[in-house]
C-alpha cells in the first residue's frame, strides 16, 4: 500500500506542476492571439492518447508516455516536429508571425508560472505554520555527527558556535544549503579547545552516498530516559521511568550512544544496565534487525522548538525568500557539477528518487512543501539553454532579437532534434541512475 501512496503522490505532484507549467505557455500564447492546437499532460507519442476531447478548437488530453507535457502552438517548431505546418505562408495567428518579444514571453510563460506557484505555496505554508526552528542554544550537549561529519573531523559532543565567523542562532542552519554549497568553516568548541573545521567543497558526493543525516543529525545531542515500552523492551522487563546506563558493559549517557551500541548488536541479545530508582539492575534484551529494543522517550528529552508566527502580508517575503532560495541553491548545485566539485551521477535524481522523497504515507504539509520545491527546480531546469527546453527556445529568440532576423527553420528543426536526443539520453541516464542507487543501498 505504501508503494501505491508513494506513486500516487508522485503522479499527482508532477501532474500539478506540468499542467500549470503548460498553462503558462497556453495563456500567454492566447493573450497574444496565437492559436494553440493541443494541450496535453504527458506525451501522446504516435498520436496515442489515454483520454482526449476538443473544446473551442483546442484538443485537450492525457498521453500515455509520462515524460512531461506540452502545448502545441501553431507556427512553432517544437517537440511535435510537425514541419508540415511550416510549409505554407505565415498566418497572423501563428507563433512565427508574432514579434520576437511576444514569442519570448510565451516561451518564458511556463517558467514564470512555476516560480509564481513556488512562491505561492511557500507563502501559504508560512501563513499557516510560520517558521519553526531549534535554537542553537538548545544544543547544550553539542552535535551528533554521522559518517560524513566524522570524516571531516567532527566528533560527538562538539559545539558549533559559528559559520564563517558568524554566530549560529538556529541549529537547523548547520545543515542548510548555505553550509553545504559554499566555502564553509565551522568554529567548533571541543572541551577547552576552539577549532576551525572546513566543510570540503566536494561534500555533496559523500552526502549523495550516505544521506544528509550522516553529516550532522538535525536534532542536537540529548540525554534520554524511558517513557513507554513495547516489543522486546517490554518482554525484557524495562519499565517507564527507567534509565539505561550501560550496554554490554559500555556506559551510555546520551541517546546517540545507545543507538550506536544497539546498531552494533542488531539481532543479538545484549546486557543492559538499567537504573530504576537508585538501583542498577541487569536486564537482557533482544535487539531487533533494525537496531532497536522498543522504547519511546518522553517529550522532555527533546530540544526546545521555537515557532515564529507571521501575519498574511508578513508571510509573503518569508515565503518568497524560501522559494527564491530554493531556485538559487539549486543553481549553485548545478555550478558545482560544471566545476567538477560534484559528480553528475551523485547529483541527479529521477522519478524513483523523487517518489521516495514523497514517502509512503500521506502528509499534506510535506506534499505541498515538496511540490513547492520541485516547482522551483522545474523552473530552473527549463531555463537551461538546451534546445527543446524553454531556455533553448529563449536563447534562439534572444539571438534573433540581436541579429534582427530569425534563425532558419532548418536550423531550428535540427536543434530541436539534437535537444530531444539530449533530453532522452538524460532521462534514460537519470532513471537508470535511480535504479542503480536503489539497488546499491539495499
Amino acid at each position: 500500500m505504501s508503494i501505491v501512496i508513494m506513486v500516487g503522490q508522485l503522479v499527482l505532484g508532477l501532474s500539478i506542476l506540468i499542467i500549470l507549467h503548460e498553462l503558462g505557455h497556453f495563456l500567454t500564447a492566447r493573450a497574444f492571439g496565437i492559436k494553440v492546437d493541443k494541450f496535453y499532460l504527458f506525451f501522446d507519442a504516435w498520436n496515442i492518447s489515454l483520454f482526449k476531447f476538443t473544446y473551442k478548437g483546442v484538443e485537450y488530453g492525457i498521453g500515455w508516455l509520462p515524460l512531461g507535457g506540452y502545448v502545441k502552438i501553431a507556427g512553432m517548431i517544437d517537440e511535435s516536429m510537425d514541419t508540415d505546418q511550416m510549409a505554407g505562408p505565415p498566418q497572423p495567428w501563428e507563433f512565427r508571425s508574432k514579434p520576437a518579444w511576444q514569442r519570448l514571453i510565451v516561451m518564458l510563460g511556463g517558467v514564470t508560472v512555476n516560480i509564481i506557484l513556488g512562491i505561492l505555496i511557500f507563502w501559504v505554508l508560512t501563513i499557516r505554520f510560520g517558521e519553526s526552528y531549534i535554537p542553537n542554544s538548545s544544543a547544550q550537549y553539542g552535535i551528533v555527527p554521522g559518517v560524513v561529519g566524522k570524516k571531516i573531523g567532527l566528533l560527538p559532543g562538539d559545539k558549533i558556535t559559528a559559520v564563517n565567523g558568524k554566530e549560529i542562532v538556529r541549529f537547523d542552519d548547520l545543515t542548510s544549503p548555505k553550509v553545504l554549497l559554499e566555502n564553509t568553516v565551522f568554529t567548533v568548541v571541543r572541551g577547552a579547545q576552539t577549532l576551525s573545521i572546513t566543510v570540503p567543497h566536494t561534500i555533496l558526493n559523500d552526502l549523495a552516498d550516505h544521506g544528509i543525516e550522516e553529516f550532522i543529525s538535525r536534532v542536537p545531542r540529548t540525554k534520554f530516559s524511558v517513557d513507554s515500552v513495547y516489543g522486546n523492551a517490554k518482554k525484557a522487563g524495562l519499565k517507564k521511568g527507567d534509565s539505561v546506563v550501560a550496554v554490554n558493559g559500555q556506559p551510555v549517557v546520551f541517546f546517540d550512544e545507545i543507538q550506536s551500541q544497539l546498531a552494533a548488536n542488531k539481532g543479538k541479545l545484549v546486557d543492559l544496565g538499567v537504573k530504576r530508582n537508585s538501583t542498577i539492575l541487569p536486564i537482557k534484551a533482544q535487539v531487533t534487525a533494525d537496531g532497536t529494543i522498543g522504547f519511546a522517550r518522553p517529550k522532555s528529552d527533546f530540544p526546545e522548538v521555537k515557532t515564529i508566527k507571521y501575519g498574511f502580508f508578513q508571510s509573503f517575503p518569508i515565503g518568497a525568500t524560501r522559494a527564491i532560495s530554493t531556485f538559487t541553491d539549486n543553481a549553485k548545485g548545478l555550478g558545482k557539477i560544471f566545476k567538477g566539485d560534484v559528480k553528475f551521477n551523485k547529483a541527479v535524481s529521477g522519478p524513483v528518487a523523487i517518489a521516495n522523497l514523497f514517502g509512503g504515507t500521506i502528509d499534506w504539509v510535506h506534499f505541498w512543501s515538496l511540490v513547492g520545491f520541485l516547482s522551483m527546480v522545474l523552473a530552473l531546469m527549463n531555463l537551461l539553454p538546451i534546445p527543446a527546453l524553454d531556455g533553448g527556445h529563449a536563447v534562439f529568440l534572444i539571438v534573433e532579437m540581436i541579429k534582427g532576423k530569425p534563425l532558419s527553420d532548418k536550423f531550428l528543426e535540427r536543434a530541436q532534434i539534437v535537444g530531444f536526443v539530449i533530453l532522452v539520453t538524460l532521462m534514460v541516464f537519470v532513471f537508470g541512475n535511480d535504479i542503480v542507487n536503489k539497488v546499491m543501498k539495499k
